[in-house]
C-alpha cells in the first residue's frame, strides 16, 4: 500500500511526539505520591493508625495511575514500543498494585507503624513513575 509506514514485523520504536508517560504526568503523580507519603509520615510521627484521608489519598493516587496505564496501552497497541518492553510492562503493571497493596497492608495493620506502610508505598510509586519515564524514552541500540 502507497503512504502506509513500511513494518517489517518488527515493533516500531518510540517516536519524539508519542509518549505516553510524560514528564507533567510523572510530576503530576509524584505530586499525589509524596503527599500520600507526607500524611503517612504525619500518622507515624503522632502515632495514630491511618484514616479516611489516607485511604482517600491512595485511591487518587490510583485513578492518575490508571490514567498513566490507559495511556501507556493505547500507545502500545498503535505498534509503539520502548526499547525494554518487558520491563517497561513489568513496572507498569507494579506500579498500579503499590498503592492498593500499601493501602490494604496499612488498614490491616493495628499500629502507629500503618502510616509508614502507606508512605513508604508513596514513596516507592514516586520512584517506579519515574523509571517508568526512563523505560519510554530510552533509545534503541
Amino acid at each position: 500500500m502507497e503512504g502506509a509506514p513500511e513494518n517489517d514485523g518488527h515493533a516500531r520504536p518510540p517516536l519524539p511526539g508519542v509518549r505516553p508517560v510524560t514528564t507533567p504526568l510523572v510530576i503530576a503523580i509524584s505530586i499525589v505520591a509524596v503527599a500520600l507519603a507526607l500524611l503517612g509520615l504525619a500518622a507515624t510521627l503522632a502515632s495514630r493508625r491511618i484514616g479516611l484521608v489516607h485511604l482517600v489519598g491512595a485511591a487518587v493516587l490510583e485513578v492518575v495511575l490508571l490514567a498513566q496505564a490507559a495511556v501507556a496501552v493505547l500507545t502500545l497497541t498503535r505498534g509503539y514500543r520502548p526499547a525494554e518492553l518487558a520491563t517497561f510492562l513489568a513496572y507498569l503493571a507494579g506500579v498500579l498494585l503499590v498503592p492498593i497493596a500499601g493501602a490494604l497492608l496499612a488498614r490491616t495493620e493495628p499500629s502507629r507503624w500503618a502510616g509508614t506502610v502507606i508512605a513508604v508505598a508513596g514513596v516507592v510509586v514516586a520512584i517506579m513513575s519515574w523509571r517508568l519515564l526512563q523505560l519510554w524514552e530510552a533509545v534503541r541500540a
